[in-house]
C-alpha cells in the first residue's frame, strides 16, 4: 500500500464515475454465422439469428407462449415417478444429477404438458426441455406422453409432441427403454379416436424418441436445420468407414428423401399447425394475423402507403405495387402449404372428406385471380 494506491485510484474513480460490470448474458453468438446478437432481439425473433437464419433452440415456456393463442395455456402437472429406481451411480450419483437439473430448469423432469387453443382449435402439447439431462427419456417422460394422450382423447383434442431430445435415459436402464412402445401404445389410442397427432421436430431429435413416437405422426414438421436421426453422424461415420453425404442427419436432408412432410419457419409455425388440424377435423380455424410480433407483410406494407401519401402520386403507386407482389406471393405460399397439408392427408390413407377438394378448388381460383393483379405499382403509374 502506497500514496498511488491510496489516492491515484480513489480520485480517478471521483472523476470517471464507477464503471459497470457488462452482463454475461448480454449478447449471444449465433452458432452459424458466428455474429453478436443482442439478447433482446434474439428473444424478439423467437431465437432465430435475423442474420442468417439459423434456428437457435428455444426454451419450452417461449414456445408455448408462441404457439398457444394470446400466450395462454394450462400447464397439466406432470406424473410422479421415482427420481433414482435404480440407485445408478457413476461419476455421482444420478439422484444429484436429478436434483441439479430441477433446481437449474424449474421442471420436475424433461417434458412440459399444456393444454389451450390454437388457431382457435384445442390442443394438447408434450414439449420436451433440452436443458434438462438433455431432453432424455425416462419413466417421467413416458408417463407424461401416456398422460397427454390421454387427456387429448378425453378433451377431442389435436396431440402435439415437440420432441429435443438425446434419446432414453441410461441411468434409468430397462426402465427407460420400455417406454418406447408405451409412447407407442399412447399415439395409437389418439389415432383411433380419430384425432390429429403432429410431430414438430426440433433441433436435435435423436436415440430412442426418434426411434418411437417422434416418427409415427400424421404429419411430421421439422424447424429448419434441426438435426434428426437416431445414432451420431460420427458414430454412423465409424461404423460404415464411409463419407457421409452433405447435410446428413438435417432438416433438409429427411425432407428430401421423404422422412419429413415439410419444414416451417418458427414465425410460421403457429398458423401452418392450426391449418393441419382443421385440415384434419374438418372444422375452421382462425388463423393468427400476428407474424413474429409483427402484422403480416401485406397489413405493414399497406400502412407505408398510407404514409407516402404526402409524398406524391408515384411514391404511392410503389408501395401499392409492392403491396400487390406481397400479396401474390402470400397467397402463393397459403396455397402450397393448403396442397402440402391436403397430400399429407392422403398419404395417410384417411377420408378427407369433400371439403379439402372445395377449399383447393376455391384457393385455385382465388390465385389466378390474384395474379390477374397488375405487375407493380409504378407500371400501373406510367
Amino acid at each position: 500500500m502506497n500514496w498511488l494506491t491510496n489516492f491515484i485510484p480513489p480520485r480517478i474513480r471521483s472523476i470517471v464515475g464507477e464503471q459497470k460490470e457488462v452482463p454475461d448474458n448480454f449478447w449471444a453468438k449465433c452458432p452459424s454465422c458466428e455474429k453478436m446478437l443482442f439478447h433482446t432481439d434474439l428473444s424478439a425473433n423467437h431465437n432465430v439469428c435475423h442474420y442468417c437464419n439459423h434456428h437457435l433452440r428455444l426454451p419450452v415456456k417461449e414456445r408455448l407462449v408462441m404457439l398457444f393463442d394470446g400466450g395462454k395455456y394450462e400447464v397439466l402437472e406432470t406424473p410422479k415417478v421415482e427420481l433414482d429406481p435404480l440407485k445408478f451411480k457413476d461419476k455421482e450419483r444420478y439422484i444429484d444429477r436429478m436434483k441439479r437439473s430441477q433446481a437449474k430448469t424449474g421442471l420436475r423432469d424433461a417434458i412440459t404438458l399444456a393444454k389451450g387453443q390454437i388457431c382457435g382449435l384445442d390442443a394438447v402439447i408434450a414439449a420436451f426441455n433440452f436443458s434438462f439431462m438433455g431432453g432424455s427419456m425416462g419413466m417421467a417422460v413416458g408417463e407424461g406422453i401416456v398422460k397427454a394422450a390421454q387427456e387429448a382423447v378425453k378433451t377431442k383434442s389435436a396431440f402435439i409432441v415437440i420432441p429435443a431430445s438425446g434419446g432414453a435415459r441410461m441411468q434409468e436402464g430397462m426402465l427407460s427403454l420400455i417406454q418406447m412402445p408405451r409412447t407407442m401404445v399412447a399415439v395409437e389410442m389418439v389415432k383411433d379416436a380419430k384425432l390429429p397427432y403432429i410431430v414438430v421436430l426440433t433441433d436435435p431429435t435423436t436415440g430412442g424418441v426418434s426411434a418411437s413416437f417422434a416418427m409415427v405422426g400424421d404429419v411430421h414438421i421439422a424447424e429448419p436445420g434441426a438435426q434428426i436421426g437416431f445414432a451420431g453422424p460420427n458414430v454412423i461415420k465409424e461404423t460404415v468407414r464411409e463419407k457421409l453425404p452433405e447435410g446428413f442427419q438435417t432438416a433438409e436432408h429427411l425432407l428430401k428423401h421423404g422422412m419429413v412432410d415439410m419444414i416451417v419457419p418458427r414465425k410460421e409455425m403457429k398458423n401452418t399447425i392450426g391449418a393441419l388440424i382443421g385440415l384434419l377435423l374438418q372444422k375452421p380455424y382462425t388463423k393468427d394475423p400476428k407474424k413474429n410480433g409483427r402484422r403480416d407483410n401485406d397489413q405493414t406494407e399497406g400502412g407505408s402507403v398510407q404514409g407516402a401519401d404526402s409524398s406524391g402520386a408515384g411514391s404511392k403507386a410503389a408501395a401499392k405495387g409492392q403491396a400487390n407482389d406481397n400479396e401474390r406471393a402470400a397467397a402463393r405460399r397459403a396455397l402450397e402449404q393448403v396442397r402440402i397439408a391436403h397430400a399429407a392427408v392422403k398419404k395417410l390413407g384417411r377420408n378427407a372428406g369433400p371439403q379439402t377438394d372445395i377449399l383447393q378448388a376455391n384457393d385455385d381460383q382465388e390465385l389466378a385471380d390474384t395474379a390477374q393483379m397488375p405487375v407493380s405499382g409504378s407500371a400501373a403509374g406510367e
